[in-house]
Protein backbone atom coordinates (compact mmCIF):
# COMPACT_ATOMS: atom_id res chain seq x y z
CA UNK A 1 0.00 0.00 0.00
CA UNK A 2 1.53 3.70 -0.81
CA UNK A 3 1.75 5.99 2.07
CA UNK A 4 -0.78 8.08 1.61
CA UNK A 5 -0.76 12.18 2.36
CA UNK A 6 -2.53 14.73 4.57
CA UNK A 7 -6.45 15.01 3.33
CA UNK A 8 -6.88 18.28 2.27
CA UNK A 9 -10.62 19.79 0.46
CA UNK A 10 -8.69 19.13 -2.95
CA UNK A 11 -8.79 14.95 -2.23
CA UNK A 12 -5.69 13.01 -0.90
CA UNK A 13 -2.19 14.31 -0.83
CA UNK A 14 0.64 12.66 -2.22
CA UNK A 15 2.68 9.77 -0.73
CA UNK A 16 6.54 10.30 0.97
CA UNK A 17 9.30 10.88 -1.58
CA UNK A 18 12.04 8.21 -1.61
CA UNK A 19 15.20 9.80 -0.29
CA UNK A 20 18.51 9.43 -2.50
CA UNK A 21 22.13 10.91 -1.76
CA UNK A 22 22.98 14.40 -0.27
CA UNK A 23 26.31 15.54 -1.59
CA UNK A 24 27.84 18.63 -0.23
CA UNK A 25 28.83 21.66 -2.11
CA UNK A 26 30.63 25.43 -1.30
CA UNK A 27 27.80 26.55 1.20
CA UNK A 28 25.02 24.39 -0.39
CA UNK A 29 23.99 20.89 -1.09
CA UNK A 30 21.95 18.90 -3.72
CA UNK A 31 19.46 16.08 -2.90
CA UNK A 32 18.03 13.26 -5.04
CA UNK A 33 15.41 11.70 -4.59
CA UNK A 34 12.72 9.10 -6.16
CA UNK A 35 9.22 10.87 -6.59
CA UNK A 36 6.33 9.03 -4.76
CA UNK A 37 3.51 6.57 -6.57
CA UNK A 38 1.09 7.95 -5.84
CA UNK A 39 0.60 11.60 -5.93
CA UNK A 40 -3.16 12.25 -4.89
CA UNK A 41 -5.74 14.22 -6.62
CA UNK A 42 -3.37 16.68 -8.21
CA UNK A 43 -2.28 18.36 -11.97
CA UNK A 44 1.18 18.79 -10.69
CA UNK A 45 3.46 18.62 -7.51
CA UNK A 46 6.52 20.65 -5.92
CA UNK A 47 9.26 19.08 -3.89
CA UNK A 48 10.94 20.77 -1.17
CA UNK A 49 14.05 19.86 0.24
CA UNK A 50 14.58 20.71 4.01
CA UNK A 51 17.71 20.79 6.09
CA UNK A 52 18.16 20.45 9.52
CA UNK A 53 19.63 21.88 11.42
CA UNK A 54 18.59 25.50 10.09
CA UNK A 55 15.23 24.19 8.19
CA UNK A 56 17.18 25.87 5.02
CA UNK A 57 14.75 24.66 1.78
CA UNK A 58 14.76 24.83 -2.00
CA UNK A 59 12.07 23.21 -4.06
CA UNK A 60 12.57 21.95 -7.88
CA UNK A 61 12.75 18.73 -9.37
CA UNK A 62 15.45 15.67 -8.30
CA UNK A 63 17.95 16.71 -8.02
CA UNK A 64 17.49 19.90 -5.54
CA UNK A 65 20.24 22.36 -4.83
CA UNK A 66 19.94 23.86 -1.12
CA UNK A 67 22.13 27.07 -0.72
CA UNK A 68 22.59 29.53 2.59
CA UNK A 69 24.06 26.95 4.10
CA UNK A 70 27.23 27.21 6.16
CA UNK A 71 30.78 26.17 5.94
CA UNK A 72 31.74 23.25 8.42
CA UNK A 73 28.34 22.23 9.61
CA UNK A 74 26.92 18.96 8.79
CA UNK A 75 23.39 18.56 7.71
CA UNK A 76 20.82 16.06 6.89
CA UNK A 77 17.79 16.52 4.46
CA UNK A 78 14.57 15.04 3.79
CA UNK A 79 11.87 15.89 0.97
CA UNK A 80 8.79 16.03 0.93
CA UNK A 81 5.94 16.61 -2.08
CA UNK A 82 3.05 19.30 -2.29
CA UNK A 83 0.19 19.13 -4.96
CA UNK A 84 -1.18 22.31 -6.77
CA UNK A 85 -4.46 21.85 -4.38
CA UNK A 86 -1.97 22.20 -1.53
CA UNK A 87 -2.15 19.06 -0.12
CA UNK A 88 1.00 18.23 1.35
CA UNK A 89 2.59 14.55 2.02
CA UNK A 90 4.77 13.49 4.85
CA UNK A 91 8.84 13.98 4.37
CA UNK A 92 10.94 11.57 3.67
CA UNK A 93 13.60 9.79 5.57
CA UNK A 94 16.45 11.39 6.41
CA UNK A 95 19.26 11.83 3.79
CA UNK A 96 23.23 10.89 4.88
CA UNK A 97 24.87 13.39 6.40
CA UNK A 98 27.30 16.24 4.60
CA UNK A 99 29.57 18.84 5.40
CA UNK A 100 29.61 21.59 3.03
CA UNK A 101 32.87 22.91 2.10
CA UNK A 102 34.95 25.70 0.12
CA UNK A 103 36.11 23.82 -2.98
CA UNK A 104 39.81 22.64 -3.01
CA UNK A 105 41.73 23.11 -6.60
CA UNK A 106 42.41 19.54 -7.48
CA UNK A 107 44.78 20.40 -10.30
CA UNK A 108 46.90 22.55 -11.76
CA UNK A 109 48.56 23.89 -14.99
CA UNK A 110 52.55 24.55 -14.95
CA UNK A 111 55.77 25.87 -16.45
CA UNK A 112 58.83 24.63 -15.39
CA UNK A 113 62.03 26.16 -16.91
CA UNK A 114 65.76 25.17 -15.75
CA UNK A 115 68.74 27.06 -15.54
CA UNK A 116 70.58 27.65 -18.75
CA UNK A 117 73.83 26.65 -19.27
CA UNK A 118 76.96 29.09 -19.25
CA UNK A 119 79.26 29.38 -22.40
CA UNK A 120 82.74 29.01 -22.77
CA UNK A 121 85.23 31.64 -23.06
CA UNK A 122 88.09 31.97 -26.10
CA UNK A 123 91.79 32.74 -25.71
CA UNK A 124 94.76 33.60 -27.93
CA UNK A 125 98.41 32.73 -26.43
CA UNK A 126 99.84 36.01 -27.89
CA UNK A 127 101.71 34.24 -30.76
CA UNK A 128 98.86 33.67 -33.39
CA UNK A 129 98.10 30.18 -31.32
CA UNK A 130 95.38 28.85 -29.84
CA UNK A 131 92.85 30.79 -31.32
CA UNK A 132 89.84 29.90 -29.87
CA UNK A 133 85.85 30.30 -30.01
CA UNK A 134 83.82 29.12 -27.03
CA UNK A 135 80.63 27.44 -28.29
CA UNK A 136 76.96 29.19 -26.73
CA UNK A 137 75.53 27.95 -23.21
CA UNK A 138 72.00 25.88 -23.86
CA UNK A 139 68.65 26.35 -22.55
CA UNK A 140 67.20 24.96 -19.47
CA UNK A 141 64.74 22.35 -20.13
CA UNK A 142 61.12 23.86 -21.20
CA UNK A 143 58.09 21.71 -19.80
CA UNK A 144 54.43 22.92 -19.37
CA UNK A 145 51.40 20.73 -19.33
CA UNK A 146 47.66 21.27 -17.91
CA UNK A 147 45.81 19.57 -15.32
CA UNK A 148 48.75 17.87 -13.62
CA UNK A 149 46.68 16.73 -10.30
CA UNK A 150 47.49 18.23 -6.78
CA UNK A 151 46.42 17.09 -3.26
CA UNK A 152 45.23 18.97 -0.52
CA UNK A 153 46.53 19.69 2.99
CA UNK A 154 50.33 18.12 1.61
CA UNK A 155 53.20 20.70 0.47
CA UNK A 156 54.69 20.97 -3.22
CA UNK A 157 58.40 21.51 -3.07
CA UNK A 158 59.44 23.85 -6.01
CA UNK A 159 63.22 24.01 -6.90
CA UNK A 160 64.50 26.62 -9.31
CA UNK A 161 67.54 26.02 -10.56
CA UNK A 162 70.23 28.30 -11.33
CA UNK A 163 72.07 29.27 -14.33
CA UNK A 164 75.49 28.40 -14.89
CA UNK A 165 78.08 30.54 -14.12
CA UNK A 166 80.34 32.34 -16.58
CA UNK A 167 83.40 29.98 -17.95
CA UNK A 168 87.20 31.67 -17.63
CA UNK A 169 88.98 31.43 -21.08
CA UNK A 170 90.50 28.36 -20.59
CA UNK A 171 87.36 26.48 -19.14
CA UNK A 172 84.46 24.87 -20.54
CA UNK A 173 81.08 26.24 -19.59
CA UNK A 174 79.11 25.34 -16.61
CA UNK A 175 76.15 23.53 -16.78
CA UNK A 176 72.68 25.08 -15.65
CA UNK A 177 70.62 22.95 -12.73
CA UNK A 178 67.60 21.34 -12.82
CA UNK A 179 63.81 23.12 -12.04
CA UNK A 180 61.20 20.75 -9.97
CA UNK A 181 57.37 21.57 -9.62
CA UNK A 182 56.29 17.90 -7.58
CA UNK A 183 57.42 15.32 -9.78
CA UNK A 184 57.82 17.10 -12.71
CA UNK A 185 61.83 17.84 -13.26
CA UNK A 186 63.19 20.74 -16.32
CA UNK A 187 66.40 19.76 -16.88
CA UNK A 188 69.39 21.75 -16.28
CA UNK A 189 70.97 23.40 -19.83
CA UNK A 190 73.80 22.38 -20.62
CA UNK A 191 77.14 24.05 -21.25
CA UNK A 192 79.11 25.43 -23.89
CA UNK A 193 81.85 23.46 -25.13
CA UNK A 194 85.28 24.72 -24.63
CA UNK A 195 87.93 25.72 -27.27
CA UNK A 196 90.00 22.16 -27.01
CA UNK A 197 87.64 20.14 -28.74
CA UNK A 198 84.63 20.80 -27.61
CA UNK A 199 83.17 19.02 -24.47
CA UNK A 200 79.77 20.44 -24.68
CA UNK A 201 77.30 19.48 -22.12
CA UNK A 202 73.86 17.60 -22.92
CA UNK A 203 70.93 18.53 -20.56
CA UNK A 204 67.67 20.44 -21.28
CA UNK A 205 68.87 21.42 -24.48
CA UNK A 206 72.37 21.10 -25.32
CA UNK A 207 75.62 23.17 -25.54
CA UNK A 208 77.25 24.24 -28.83
CA UNK A 209 80.32 22.89 -29.83
CA UNK A 210 83.70 24.81 -29.12
CA UNK A 211 86.32 25.86 -31.55
CA UNK A 212 90.07 26.06 -31.68
CA UNK A 213 93.93 26.01 -32.67
CA UNK A 214 97.25 24.88 -31.30
CA UNK A 215 99.53 25.26 -33.75
CA UNK A 216 99.07 22.55 -36.19
CA UNK A 217 96.27 21.56 -38.10
CA UNK A 218 96.44 17.99 -36.78
CA UNK A 219 95.13 19.89 -33.18
CA UNK A 220 92.85 22.08 -34.91
CA UNK A 221 89.53 21.20 -32.48
CA UNK A 222 85.42 21.33 -34.11
CA UNK A 223 83.88 20.60 -31.01
CA UNK A 224 80.26 18.45 -31.92
CA UNK A 225 76.98 20.21 -30.15
CA UNK A 226 75.42 18.25 -27.50
CA UNK A 227 72.28 16.07 -27.29
CA UNK A 228 69.05 17.98 -26.20
CA UNK A 229 66.20 16.35 -24.51
CA UNK A 230 68.43 14.20 -21.68
CA UNK A 231 66.56 12.94 -20.12
CA UNK A 232 64.03 12.32 -22.76
CA UNK A 233 60.53 13.77 -22.04
CA UNK A 234 57.45 13.68 -24.52
CA UNK A 235 57.10 16.46 -25.26
CA UNK A 236 60.63 17.02 -25.62
CA UNK A 237 62.31 19.62 -23.19
CA UNK A 238 64.76 21.34 -25.36
CA UNK A 239 67.06 20.58 -28.97
CA UNK A 240 70.69 19.90 -29.64
CA UNK A 241 73.45 22.30 -29.60
CA UNK A 242 75.27 23.43 -33.26
CA UNK A 243 78.74 22.24 -34.39
CA UNK A 244 81.83 24.19 -34.40
CA UNK A 245 84.16 24.83 -37.46
CA UNK A 246 87.87 23.42 -37.52
CA UNK A 247 89.57 26.69 -36.58
CA UNK A 248 93.18 27.89 -38.37
CA UNK A 249 95.88 29.74 -36.51
CA UNK A 250 93.67 33.03 -37.31
CA UNK A 251 90.12 31.90 -37.09
CA UNK A 252 87.52 30.04 -35.23
CA UNK A 253 83.98 29.93 -34.78
CA UNK A 254 81.59 27.98 -32.14
CA UNK A 255 77.71 26.75 -32.70
CA UNK A 256 75.02 27.99 -30.77
CA UNK A 257 73.24 26.45 -28.10
CA UNK A 258 70.39 24.78 -28.46
CA UNK A 259 66.61 25.95 -27.18
CA UNK A 260 63.12 24.66 -26.05
CA UNK A 261 61.76 24.94 -29.86
CA UNK A 262 64.51 24.52 -31.95
CA UNK A 263 68.66 23.61 -32.11
CA UNK A 264 71.50 25.96 -31.79
CA UNK A 265 72.79 26.48 -35.64
CA UNK A 266 76.21 25.02 -36.58
CA UNK A 267 79.03 27.43 -37.14
CA UNK A 268 79.83 28.50 -40.66
CA UNK A 269 82.52 29.69 -42.64
CA UNK A 270 85.94 29.57 -41.08
CA UNK A 271 84.94 32.15 -38.43
CA UNK A 272 80.87 32.79 -37.96
CA UNK A 273 79.69 31.75 -34.68
CA UNK A 274 76.27 30.00 -34.67
CA UNK A 275 72.86 30.94 -33.45
CA UNK A 276 71.61 30.02 -30.10
CA UNK A 277 68.13 28.14 -30.82
CA UNK A 278 64.75 29.87 -30.54
CA UNK A 279 63.04 29.49 -26.77
CA UNK A 280 59.07 28.73 -26.59
CA UNK A 281 56.12 31.61 -25.84
CA UNK A 282 54.35 30.71 -22.78
CA UNK A 283 51.32 32.54 -21.03
CA UNK A 284 50.32 31.10 -17.68
CA UNK A 285 52.36 34.00 -16.22
CA UNK A 286 49.22 36.23 -17.48
CA UNK A 287 50.80 37.26 -20.25
CA UNK A 288 52.70 35.60 -23.12
CA UNK A 289 56.68 35.62 -21.91
CA UNK A 290 59.23 33.39 -24.45
CA UNK A 291 61.49 31.33 -22.56
CA UNK A 292 64.40 29.29 -23.26
CA UNK A 293 66.47 30.31 -25.69
CA UNK A 294 70.11 29.25 -26.30
CA UNK A 295 73.52 30.91 -26.33
CA UNK A 296 74.87 32.29 -29.29
CA UNK A 297 78.56 30.84 -30.39
CA UNK A 298 81.46 32.84 -30.23
CA UNK A 299 83.74 33.94 -33.73
CA UNK A 300 86.88 35.24 -34.44
CA UNK A 301 84.75 37.23 -37.43
CA UNK A 302 81.05 37.97 -36.18
CA UNK A 303 79.23 35.87 -33.13
CA UNK A 304 76.00 34.35 -33.13
CA UNK A 305 72.84 35.76 -31.61
CA UNK A 306 71.37 34.32 -29.03
CA UNK A 307 67.57 32.56 -29.48
CA UNK A 308 64.44 34.33 -28.48
CA UNK A 309 64.18 33.90 -25.20
CA UNK A 310 66.40 35.01 -23.39
CA UNK A 311 69.85 33.31 -25.01
CA UNK A 312 73.05 35.88 -24.74
CA UNK A 313 74.63 36.99 -27.51
CA UNK A 314 78.06 35.68 -28.54
CA UNK A 315 80.56 38.30 -29.01
CA UNK A 316 84.10 38.87 -30.66
CA UNK A 317 87.24 39.22 -28.10
CA UNK A 318 84.92 40.34 -25.21
CA UNK A 319 82.71 38.46 -22.66
CA UNK A 320 79.49 36.79 -23.85
CA UNK A 321 76.38 38.30 -22.96
CA UNK A 322 74.49 36.64 -20.20
CA UNK A 323 71.40 34.58 -20.56
CA UNK A 324 68.34 36.28 -19.56
CA UNK A 325 67.64 35.63 -15.47
CA UNK A 326 64.35 33.71 -14.91
CA UNK A 327 64.07 32.54 -18.57
CA UNK A 328 66.35 29.45 -18.49
CA UNK A 329 68.50 31.06 -21.57
CA UNK A 330 71.67 30.02 -22.68
CA UNK A 331 75.13 32.45 -22.16
CA UNK A 332 77.05 33.69 -25.22
CA UNK A 333 80.13 32.41 -26.39
CA UNK A 334 83.21 34.54 -26.81
CA UNK A 335 86.33 34.58 -29.33
CA UNK A 336 89.92 35.27 -28.65
CA UNK A 337 91.38 37.98 -31.16
CA UNK A 338 95.28 38.54 -30.75
CA UNK A 339 96.48 39.36 -27.63
CA UNK A 340 93.23 38.94 -26.12
CA UNK A 341 90.86 36.74 -23.72
CA UNK A 342 87.54 36.85 -23.21
CA UNK A 343 85.06 34.93 -21.02
CA UNK A 344 81.71 33.01 -22.08
CA UNK A 345 78.80 34.71 -20.12
CA UNK A 346 76.36 33.05 -17.85
CA UNK A 347 73.16 30.95 -17.62
CA UNK A 348 70.02 32.44 -16.47
CA UNK A 349 68.17 30.73 -13.63
CA UNK A 350 65.14 28.85 -14.67
CA UNK A 351 61.05 29.72 -12.93
CA UNK A 352 58.58 27.77 -11.87
CA UNK A 353 54.77 29.01 -12.61
CA UNK A 354 51.63 27.47 -11.72
CA UNK A 355 48.16 28.65 -12.52
CA UNK A 356 44.15 27.17 -11.83
CA UNK A 357 40.87 28.95 -11.98
CA UNK A 358 39.79 31.50 -9.42
CA UNK A 359 36.57 30.11 -8.49
CA UNK A 360 39.11 28.36 -6.40
CA UNK A 361 40.43 29.97 -2.91
CA UNK A 362 44.03 30.96 -2.92
CA UNK A 363 46.50 28.57 -1.42
CA UNK A 364 46.47 27.97 2.53
CA UNK A 365 50.29 28.36 2.80
CA UNK A 366 53.35 29.31 0.28
CA UNK A 367 56.87 29.71 1.03
CA UNK A 368 59.79 30.88 -1.50
CA UNK A 369 58.02 34.26 -1.92
CA UNK A 370 56.36 33.35 -5.15
CA UNK A 371 54.66 36.36 -7.09
CA UNK A 372 50.94 35.92 -6.45
CA UNK A 373 48.33 37.56 -9.24
CA UNK A 374 44.71 36.93 -10.15
CA UNK A 375 43.79 37.95 -13.64
CA UNK A 376 42.14 36.17 -16.70
CA UNK A 377 40.08 34.36 -14.44
CA UNK A 378 43.17 32.28 -12.89
CA UNK A 379 45.01 32.17 -9.67
CA UNK A 380 48.78 32.53 -10.76
CA UNK A 381 52.16 31.23 -8.49
CA UNK A 382 55.51 32.68 -10.42
CA UNK A 383 58.64 31.26 -7.84
CA UNK A 384 62.56 32.70 -9.17
CA UNK A 385 63.44 30.91 -5.63
CA UNK A 386 62.77 27.72 -4.55
CA UNK A 387 60.19 27.21 -2.25
CA UNK A 388 56.80 24.59 -1.53
CA UNK A 389 53.05 25.62 -1.68
CA UNK A 390 49.89 24.00 -0.26
CA UNK A 391 46.44 23.83 -1.34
Amino acid sequence: MPILGALSSGGLGPGAPTIGTATGGNASATVTFTAPSYLGKSGSVTYTATSSPGGLTGTGSSPITVSGLTNGTAYTFTVKATTDYSAVGPSSAASNSVTPAVPVASSVDYLVVGGGGSASGGLNNGSGQDQASGGGGAAGGFRTATGFAVSAGTPITVTVGAGGSGSGSWGGGNNGTASVFSTITAALGGAGGRQRNGYPGSGGSGGGGGSDWNGTLSDGGAGTGAAGNNPSTSPSQGNSGGNGVVATSTESAGGGGGGASSSGTNASGSSTGGNGGNGTSNSYSGSAVTYAGGGGGGGTGSAGSGGSGGGGDGRVASTGINGTANRGGGGGGASSAFLSTADGGSGGSGIVVIRYPDTFPAATSTTGSPTFTTTGGFRIYQWTGSGSITF
